[in-house]
């Protein structure tokens, strides 16, 4: 099975609400951190939107604030240059704008010279016509990480992925999709409805 392309490991990763969710949803979001060896941050703006999930009976926001109790995940706030591509982003139609979560992530991420992690592909979009030398990775991405393969092994990563993918509803981008389906198997990713239509027909080489 090879990787799909692997970001280099960042010094600073700031997490949007759907890494949050999704590292929650694999049931072994402390593992993934301490394996990984980055710092993880998450923006005040993305824990209101967490918080706000409680109405719909969704559990990440504890599972947020744990890992900022076992100082594995750091809040941070955005500063007067963030705040500026902050409303840049949040401010205009609808097609030109992103939620307040992504956008703060993003802003942050500029200011601070930190890896933005987001799974939406507009936010994806936006940051490579706008922000090309902003480092973006997805939630794939970090699960691919070799560091990540070598702490969780293989079939303990499937069962991961797969927990991500069902009760996190994980977007993969295109450039990790034939990754997923490898790891899991094809019987597995054809019961994955966040995949992409196509995915879950894929079968392995």
């Amino acid at each position: 099975m090879e990787p799909p392309p692997s970001l280099i490991r960042p010094e600073t990763i700031t997490a949007d609400a759907s890494t949050v969710i999704n590292l929650n949803a694999t049931g072994r979001a402390r593992d993934i951190v301490q394996a990984l060896g980055s710092r993880f941050v998450v923006v005040d703006v993305v824990q209101v939107e967490l918080e706000a999930g409680r109405r719909s009976g969704r559990r990440d926001a504890d599972l947020l604030n744990g890992l900022l109790a076992d100082r594995l995940f750091e809040l941070v706030q955005l500063d007067a240059a963030a705040m500026v591509h902050f409303e840049n982003l949040v401010i205009g139609s609808a097609i030109e704008t992103l939620d307040d979560g992504e956008a703060a992530t993003i802003a942050y991420s500029i200011t601070a010279g930190a890896t933005a992690a987001i799974d939406e592909r507009k936010a994806t979009a936006m940051c490579s016509q706008r922000f090309p030398a902003l480092s973006v990775c997805s939630t794939v991405d970090i699960l691919a990480r070799p560091d990540v393969q070598n702490s969780l092994g293989n079939d303990e990563l499937s069962a991961a992925v797969f927990q991500a993918l069902m009760h996190g509803r994980m977007r993969v981008l295109p450039h990790n999709v034939q990754w997923v389906v490898d790891l899991i198997g094809p019987d597995q990713a054809s019961g994955c409805t966040s995949l992409p239509r196509a995915a879950r027909r894929l079968r392995t080489n």
